[in-house]
């Protein structure tokens, strides 16, 4: 690995345990965050498009400043015009991302000089995968505040970027969602605007309204779920950017095929299971598959946040049993939890803490299966 130079300390600043070859922390974050780019284009333009067609349908626009700066500026609410929706999209999104930036940046700048180390820019990535997951309505003070938490307990107390044993943004997702529930689920959080006053609309995501025994199908088409055209937190949505995305990291080596592989894997069987044992009338258990994959964070948390390469196993065998279990408690949370309609989030928390297990258990088979070829 090439040296950091003495003019900037941090730029090619190395360190953790998994970096390897040509690649530092510079380069691993610069990939990873053009990886985010098609994602980052659609919540823009989502988030403005959801928020213009409630307004369309009767919804008045949030007091919180944003909707009036669009007003002075002379920018109509318009569904049907990009630069609209765009333009409405930007003043939610890039805030937010101020904020989580603020928050780990604070955190993180502390910790480097409290130990006297130069500072990463790790959480320049940490901000904008922590913002793409979170709803647009957020208010900034708690996405400072979740940056905070997830940066300083999930990698600075264990001594830095690529030191923790459970992702950081995930951490910082799930603090957030049980500290202020009402802010991170129901129906409000996910359009930025304010229908309360609209007879029969409903801002809630497909998969909250299968949760609620409301089938997604009537109201949505499946296409528009893969391509993202749908409610959801601001980079979770489109399916087919996040392809994009998990493509260029397959590409560079920065992502495990095999985690998601597992994924799909565990996904697959414990929703033919569950469709197996239940009833037509329980919408989420009799799920297929092919919805499952496009509703919620799966597919972003698929391809950006269970391959993380500091917390999850770094065998390939090790990668597909992770892979499969979340997979498989995801959709066991979906479908046996009746007031929480995400399971990704928990599901690969809970693999983050067996995957040092998982390890263990992959190299002594490793190391038994040599010892039998050797005694041959």
């Amino acid at each position: 690995m090439r040296p950091p130079s003495d003019s900037s300390p941090t730029r090619a600043l190395g360190g953790g345990p998994h970096v390897r070859a040509s690649f530092d922390l510079a380069r691993i974050e610069l990939i990873f965050t053009a990886s985010l780019l098609p994602c980052v284009a659609m919540a823009l333009y989502n988030t403005g498009l959801q928020a213009n067609l409630a307004i369309a349908a009767g919804a008045t626009p949030l007091a919180d400043g944003r909707g009036a700066l669009l007003e002075a500026l002379a920018i109509p609410f318009d569904p049907s015009s990009l630069g609209s929706c765009v333009a409405l999209g930007v003043v939610y999104f890039l805030p937010l991302l101020f904020a989580c930036a603020v928050g780990a940046w604070i955190v993180e700048g502390a910790n480097a000089r409290l130990r006297q180390r130069p500072q990463s820019d790790t959480w320049r990535l940490f901000a904008l995968l922590l913002a793409l997951t979170l709803p647009p309505t957020t208010p900034l003070w708690q996405a400072v505040l979740g940056a905070s938490f997830g940066t300083l307990f999930g990698q600075e107390v264990f001594g830095g970027p690529g030191m923790g044993f459970v992702n950081p943004v995930l951490l910082g997702r799930a603090f957030l969602f049980f500290a202020y529930p009402a802010g991170m689920s129901g129906d409000a959080p996910w359009v930025a605007a304010s229908t309360a006053s609209v007879d029969g609309y409903s801002g809630a995501t497909p998969l909250s309204r299968a949760m609620l025994e409301r089938p997604p199908f009537a109201e949505v088409s499946w296409w528009d779920s893969f391509l993202g055209f749908i409610p959801g937190s601001m980079g979770e949505t489109s399916v087919l950017a996040i392809a994009l995305g998990g493509i260029v990291l397959l590409a560079a080596g920065l992502a495990s095929v095999w985690t998601m592989v597992g994924i799909a894997l565990g996904t697959l069987a414990c929703s033919f299971a569950s469709a197996a044992t239940s009833g037509p009338s329980d919408i989420m258990a009799s799920l297929p598959f092919h919805w499952h994959a496009v509703l919620g964070s799966w597919a972003f948390a698929t391809v950006f946040l269970a391959t993380d390469p500091t917390s999850s196993p770094f065998t390939e065998s090790g990668r597909l049993v992770y892979g499969f279990g979340v997979g498989a408690l995801a959709i066991a949370i979906r479908v046996a939890n009746a007031t929480y309609a995400e399971g990704m989030m928990l599901a690969i928390l809970f693999m983050n803490v067996f995957a040092p297990l998982i390890n263990y258990v992959s190299i002594r088979l490793h190391v038994r299966r040599r010892e039998k070829r050797l005694a041959v």
